[in-house]
């Protein structure tokens, strides 16, 4: 199964520039009961995620298991309309942007209701852009989306792409932005700028957020999320590894098919398996490639998703200064056979990548090729640097399968024979992926270079380009230390401005040839199609290229 290109997401084109309405959501209140009642169907749809949700509070989460169930929790002012990288109308019906673009007017349900009761309206969407733009100290480092995508907090309105919000009425939000971008609006789409109950907010303290050895304390609203999505927090039982929600009664939308929604944590991929094989859950992420044939010819179905992601190996030049040279960095790249690593460990149509990008984004260059496996390359170049025997804390992650890597340790041990091979040292490091390994990567800068990836939030290169290298500031692979780490920052932000899609697909293509050739501030390993697995009997799922699937609409039969 392949990607095909989809349609432009809204962008500051002529287009979007003339664009005075969008259409009508197809997920209409009228009410509707659902299938939970009918004799056939269980009353719990039952989940094996593969991690532990790490709070329950979107502005602060960062990974895709947590996302799975905040998703189910919040909604947005855009949504992401099922089985595409599209966005479609949510909490905002239309939204029309000024002549200048840096003005942009949301139009909302009417009618709408948090979990809590308290209403949604136009003061709402100003109280959580505003709550998202003021956060402070450990708040500002934990909301890791936020910077990303906006730049920064209300302590440095100048680097900040959010500018302010005002409520003209009810049923009317304004946002105003510093700049065009091609990203907004189609950020907020992202499931860490769904709108919570100011309220809750408030009642909860829920900006309390406090640095802790190598993580972070969160506050009592993080486990008491309001939201306006279709289910609602009901427990997170961490001893016995459940997160249950239940249909939300205030949801604007049909109630959900099934009544109660369960997330069973189970890190180990066969385990999964065999509690599908079992009947103990109805399905799972990310099911073992070899695995399969055997659970299509076991009745069960495997819907393998388009490959919309990247594997890399970050480089932390700031913590390993002899990773600042270029040589040191592109023997790398030389020593790994990924080749191999994509042939044995990863499913079919899987790739080598040669860039941070999948070929399905719009800017990506066709002329570049991945670095070739050629340990005798790599030698001559550490030679070169005077790097010969250098030492590398090289770290994975534990307790988790990710869609770009669903054998996170095996990925490690290969990558590090591969080193090896060449003369270089390395000290193997794993954490578990919601128990510090996350929080080493992005705010401790821990180690000197990790597994990590991203599937992409939308189709858009800024959504992975610019979520790596743009904010100089604060970026994984610490560019800032670089020569080159301010240029590819301005760079990155004025490709991301042109209106022009052609002026800007060809500006990013030259910005990917630059990483490629002259940066290469980490190594693009792969592009991999990561698959979903369910029993036979679910029925209404909907697979998404973002890994991004809700389950309101899903059943599963007795």
């Amino acid at each position: 199964m392949t990607r095909k290109r989809t349609a432009p997401l809204v962008l500051l084109t002529a287009a979007a520039l003339s664009m005075t309405a969008c259409a009508q959501s197809e997920r209409d209140s009228d009410g509707g009961t659902g299938a939970s009642g009918a004799t056939n169907v269980k009353d719990t749809f039952t989940f094996g995620a593969a991690g532990a949700p790490d709070v329950f509070d979107p502005l602060y989460a960062t990974d895709g298991e947590t996302f799975r169930i905040t998703r189910q929790i919040h909604s947005g002012l855009l949504g992401i309309k099922p089985g595409t990288a599209d966005i479609q109308p949510e909490l905002a019906e239309s939204w029309t942007p000024s002549e200048d673009g840096l003005s942009w007017t949301f139009k909302l349900r009417q009618g709408v209701k948090f979990s809590d009761g308290e209403p949604f309206n136009g003061q709402a969407v100003c109280d959580n852009m505003q709550r998202m733009f003021e956060q402070k100290g450990a708040g500002q480092t934990a909301a890791e989306y936020w910077g990303y995508f906006f730049g920064s907090f209300s302590d440095d309105p100048s680097g900040s792409l959010y500018k302010s919000c005002e409520a003209p009425d009810e049923n009317t939000a304004v946002i105003d932005v510093t700049r065009t971008t091609s990203s907004f609006p189609t950020i907020l789409s992202l499931d860490s700028f769904s709108m919570q109950s100011p309220k809750a907010l408030k009642d909860g303290d829920a900006n309390n957020v406090q640095a802790q050895g190598e993580g972070f304390t969160y506050p009592a609203y993080s486990k008491a999320p309001v939201g306006i999505g279709p289910y609602k927090l009901s427990k997170y039982d961490e001893a016995n590894k459940t997160v249950t929600l239940v249909a939300n009664e205030n949801y604007y939308g049909e109630q959900p098919k099934t009544k109660t929604l369960v997330f069973k944590i189970i890190p180990d991929e066969s385990t999964r398996r065999q509690e599908l094989q079992a009947g103990s859950i109805d399905g799972y992420d990310l099911p073992n490639p070899v695995d399969w044939k055997g659970l299509e010819d076991a009745g069960n179905k495997v819907e393998v998703r388009p490959a919309f992601n990247i594997l890399y190996l970050g480089l932390n030049p700031e913590r390993n200064p002899k990773l600042k040279d270029l040589k040191v960095r592109q023997a790398i790249a030389y020593a790994l056979n990924r080749d191999q690593m994509v042939k044995t460990q990863l499913p079919e149509g899987a790739k080598v990548a040669s860039q941070f990008m999948p070929d399905t984004v719009s800017g990506y260059n066709t002329q570049l090729q991945p670095y070739a496996y050629d340990p005798e390359k790599a030698k001559s170049l550490l030679a070169e640097a005077g790097a010969e025997g250098m030492t590398l804390k090289f770290a994975f992650p534990t307790e988790v399968s990710r869609p770009y890597m669903p054998d996170p340790q095996k990925i490690h041990a290969a990558f590090t024979k591969d080193l090896e091979a060449v003369g270089i040292k390395v000290e193997q490091v794993s954490k578990p992926w919601n128990g510090g390994y996350l929080d080493d990567v992005s705010a401790n800068g821990a180690y000197d270079m990790w597994l990590l990836g991203w599937t992409g939030d939308y189709n858009a290169a800024d959504n992975f380009l610019g979520t790596f290298f743009s904010n100089l500031k604060s970026n994984d692979f610490h560019t800032s230390v670089m020569p080159w780490g301010k240029t590819l920052s301005e760079d990155l932000k004025k490709a991301d401005a042109i209106v022009d899609e052609g002026e800007r697909d060809a500006a990013y293509q030259d910005i990917n040839k630059r990483i490629a050739e002259e940066y290469l501030p980490g190594i693009p390993v792969s592009h991999s199609p990561p698959a979903l697995v369910t029993s036979g009997k679910v029925q209404g799922l909907v697979a998404s290229p973002l890994t991004a699937e809700t389950f309101d609409t899903v059943t599963a039969g007795k």
